[in-house]
């Protein structure tokens, strides 16, 4: 049984040290900030100008003012700041966020990144701050579906889409379960509940590498 939206962002969250700071990207790594695991605290950035992001806001919560880079409502933690978007930019670009959680379109077992625009002329190519935070970032996590609608993985040996940066993905968190790019192919951290590495194997065509059997 594969994981659910909520389920991968609970995943990323367990992986992520105490005390760390991170971006959470467009999509499904916005979650992120709704599974930190008790005991944990993240200080989580918003590109568009917020550091000491919380969860998502609900009911009475909810300030217009307070949104994420996704537009979604959220909640302030004690000590959050508020800052224009060179200031945040300049955080990024200067190294100082710890981890970045990030969708993609593709990802290669290099560790290349593909996220902004597909070649499809129906897909509106949007970069955002993608490019900053796929070299700023210390780490940078993929929080994605393994598969498109149409069935393609998204893990690929070589992007053919046009590439965010190259050589940056660290780990890859999908419904199917955990990987991490390498020289042999994708590395298997962990599988969802039911999902068998050689079903896997046929039906995405991937160079699979059992890091448990190894």
């Amino acid at each position: 049984m594969s994981w659910s939206r909520h389920e991968i962002a609970a995943r990323v969250a367990w992986d992520i040290p105490d005390g760390a700071y991170v971006n959470l990207g467009i999509g499904m790594p916005t979650l992120v900030a709704d599974h930190v695991p008790e005991g944990k605290q993240f200080i989580l950035h918003t590109e568009n100008g917020m550091l000491g992001m919380g969860r998502a806001a609900t009911g009475d919560e909810v300030d217009p003012d307070l949104i994420n880079a996704g537009k979604i409502h959220v909640t302030e933690t004690p000590g959050a700041a508020y800052f224009d978007h060179a200031e945040s930019f300049g955080m990024i670009r200067g190294r100082h966020l710890s981890y970045c959680v990030i969708g993609a379109y593709q990802v290669s077992q290099d560790g290349d990144l593909a996220n902004w625009r597909t070649t499809s002329p129906t897909v509106i190519p949007g970069v955002g701050g993608a490019m900053d935070l796929a070299v700023g970032a210390r780490h940078v996590f993929v929080a994605m579906d393994l598969f498109t609608r149409s069935g393609e993985c998204k893990l690929v040996e070589s992007c053919s889409y046009p590439l965010t940066a190259t050589r940056c993905v660290e780990r890859v968190y999908t419904d199917h379960g955990v990987f991490e790019p390498s020289a042999d192919g994708f590395r298997v951290v962990e599988l969802a509940g039911g999902v068998g590495i050689e079903a896997l194997r046929e039906c995405s065509g991937l160079d699979l590498v059992d890091a448990v059997a190894a």
